[in-house]
């Protein structure tokens, strides 16, 4: 059902919630991959000043690539790319991050090269209802962090013919992916002790939003009723009584609880807005948006992009990368905290590489990418250094002029 006529129409029990999770795994059965880029933004000159979001929009030029531009509650700038077949979608997202790069370089500023702000404290500069309902709901420091300080690569997917192949694929794979792309070591100015420290951030807030949906031992299951489950027992957040006015909830209840409330019933709407605000390592959307990856270096981003569709899209990778990911099975705090130091993850990363690589020439990946994908599997993975060790090379003194987080050098 559609239209507001659906949208106002009461959940009567949790068999409606069941029909809306369905219909979160009904879309396209294609190969297509959209990305959605997050960026800190810094000024050269004074990195520990919070570049005003203002500026950011006024230097930023037509992007001919068709990326939408938004910000998130901190001004972190986020160019999200169409959805197209690999080789299209990273050339056009290229061009559009080539052109803001160049713009926001005129205007002495730089796009970061990390997934947690290493050195400014969180400050939200977005007012909007939604957000101040939100910074109210989660406890700080980490919901400020998360919503003012982070920074990600969201690979938007295909479910395929199948969606729950891609589905486990996804869950499967996502610790190894955590610790081949962590990309944010640092927090005020010091190593925090994480290798993703942006993961780390999503595991200390409200678990029943922010936990992996299909957890080990669960993947035979059907991944609807998964995800029914999930919506049912995540905390509400906040309640959207009018498009200026968001209420947040504060007493712990759950939407199961509401549904088992006297009056009012809640609606399919606030269903439908319930599910914006849970976000759990894999959300489905009518799509899969595969949300853990840190940010990464704007020059270095296709590899993270690359390596996850060919993973996930070609079933040869999948068949290699899956059994050797299988023994680091639900090893997400592990892979935030040690990356790619944990001899297991590095071994699976290593496994899963060679086969990605072996999967992007049949998936129509250029010779450059490919050479890309070769690159940073030779630097990081073949060595076990996560790319957020050579962020914390000068942060140790090692004796480089500027931060590797925010140097526009092109990376190793």
């Amino acid at each position: 059902m559609t239209g507001p006529a659906a949208e106002d129409t009461p959940i009567r029990d949790a068999s409606d919630v069941r029909a809306f999770a369905r219909s979160c795994f009904r879309g396209a059965t294609g190969n297509q991959v959209g990305v959605e880029l997050e960026f800190l933004v810094f000024d050269r000159t004074a990195p520990a000043v919070q570049v005003p979001l203002a500026r950011i929009a006024d230097v930023l030029p037509p992007l001919p690539g068709g990326s939408r531009v938004t910000f998130e509650p901190g001004g972190q700038l986020e160019l999200s790319g169409p959805a197209g077949p690999l080789p299209e979608a990273i050339a056009r997202l290229s061009a559009d991050v080539r052109l803001t790069r160049e713009a926001l370089r005129r205007a002495g500023l730089v796009l970061g090269a990390v997934g947690l702000d290493p050195i400014r404290p969180a400050r939200r500069q977005l007012r909007l209802p939604r957000y101040e309902a939100m910074s109210e709901f989660f406890d700080k420091p980490y919901g400020s962090l998360m919503m003012c300080s982070t920074a990600s690569v969201q690979v938007n997917l295909d479910l395929g013919e199948n969606p729950s192949v891609r589905w486990n694929r996804a869950h499967l794979l996502g610790p190894v992916l955590v610790a081949a792309f962590a990309n944010s070591p640092l927090h005020e100015s010091l190593p925090c002790g994480w290798m993703s420290g942006r993961q780390a951030v999503w595991e200390h807030l409200d678990r029943t939003r922010t936990a992996p949906v299909t957890l080990p031992g669960e993947r035979d299951g059907d991944p609807a009723d998964a995800w029914t489950e999930y919506l049912l027992d995540a905390r509400l957040m906040l309640v959207r009584e009018s498009s200026e006015h968001y209420r947040p909830i504060r007493d712990g209840s759950t939407f199961r609880d509401w549904l088992a409330a006297p009056e009012p019933p809640p609606t399919l709407a606030d269903l439908a807005y319930h599910a914006t605000t849970v976000f759990p390592p894999v959300r489905p959307r009518g799509w899969l948006e595969i949300r853990y990856l840190d940010a990464q270096h704007p020059a270095r981003w296709p590899v993270c992009v690359a390596v996850t569709h060919a993973l996930l899209m070609d079933d040869r990778a999948a068949d290699t990368a899956l059994a050797a990911a299988e023994p680091c099975a639900g090893m997400w705090p592990e892979a935030a905290r040690c990356g790619l130091t944990e001899p297991q993850l590095r071994r699976a990363a290593d496994t899963c590489f060679q086969a990605a690589l072996a999967a992007l020439p049949r998936l129509g990946a250029s010779a450059d990418l490919i050479g890309e994908v070769a690159a940073f599997a030779d630097h990081h993975v073949t060595t076990g250094r996560s790319p957020a060790v050579d962020l914390l090379d000068p942060a140790r003194g090692s004796g480089r002029p500027r931060p590797a987080w925010l140097t526009e050098e092109e990376p190793a």
